[in-house]
């Protein structure tokens, strides 16, 4: 018993398993990891800038738009900058309470991105299906607490399994991932961690599902109304004011879906 409490306590840090052994593919994956880390930074930075700079650009769309080219580069520094100092160190290792804090931020940044997701599709229902209204419903301030309804309602839906994910004990601390996340850490937990898989799972299938239902729902009226418009260049012109969020709804799903 005393044996099995001290190597509880003496996990401090977690080695990363999941790199290639070889230095040679070692520095060819940083090379590769770090070019799209760069490309990624500044091409979210290009469209935050063209946002912000160009007053055209100052709707409710590209507000949403630029929040989740903000979410892309937070989201690339909690994850990418560790991976890159794993690639060329020789011990791949991470600290507890860091990693927990990879943990947290990197579920809390895929959360708003999904609530965000569904907010701007509320955004393309309004413009198509109430559009004299549209300025109306979605001024500034309405924008605001949207955006800032997003990230208050993550950050609690992800405190919670975070919390219980770092007050677990741990008897081994070789994870076999890149980075934190939580499923390959709670292999390492010296208790039975099903009821928690569940629980997490359930909480992501939530999340996922909720806002891809509520999106899916503002399409079907938006799609309804967009056939109603008897012009076909008056339904292209409707249309074309969503593809930017087709695209990024199609990418986000998509991508999580399949994972």
């Amino acid at each position: 018993m005393d044996s099995e409490a001290n190597n509880q306590s003496s996990v401090k840090e977690f080695v990363f398993l999941s790199f290639p052994a070889h230095r040679e593919v070692q520095i060819c994956s940083f090379v590769a990891l770090l070019f799209t880390y760069l490309l990624t930074l500044m091409g979210n930075m290009v469209i935050l800038s063209f946002i912000w700079t160009d007053l055209r650009f100052h709707t409710p769309m590209y507000l949403f738009l630029s929040n989740l080219s903000f979410l892309d580069i937070l989201f690339t520094i909690v994850i990418v900058p560790k991976m890159l100092s794993s690639l060329l160190a020789e011990e791949k290792t991470i600290l507890f309470a860091g990693c927990i804090a990879q943990i947290y931020f990197y579920f809390l940044l895929g959360t708003v991105e999904f609530i965000l997701l569904a907010v701007m599709s509320i955004d393309r229902y309004v413009a198509i299906c109430n559009p004299l209204r549209y300025t109306i419903i979605m001024n500034g301030h309405v924008c605001f607490l949207l955006v800032l309804g997003c990230w208050v309602g993550a950050f609690f839906a992800v405190l919670c399994p975070t919390v219980v994910v770092s007050r677990l004990p741990y008897c081994r601390c070789c994870c076999n991932h890149f980075f934190c996340d939580i499923a390959p850490l709670l292999e390492l937990a010296c208790v039975d961690t099903h009821f928690i898989q569940l629980f997490n799972f359930l909480l992501a299938s939530l999340v996922l599902l909720s806002s891809l239902v509520l999106t899916v729902v503002s399409y079907c009226y938006i799609i309804s109304t967009i056939l109603k418009i008897p012009s076909v260049q008056g339904r292209q012109k409707a249309f074309s004011t969503c593809t930017s969020h087709i695209t990024v709804v199609t990418i986000a799903y998509g991508s999580t879906i399949f994972m």
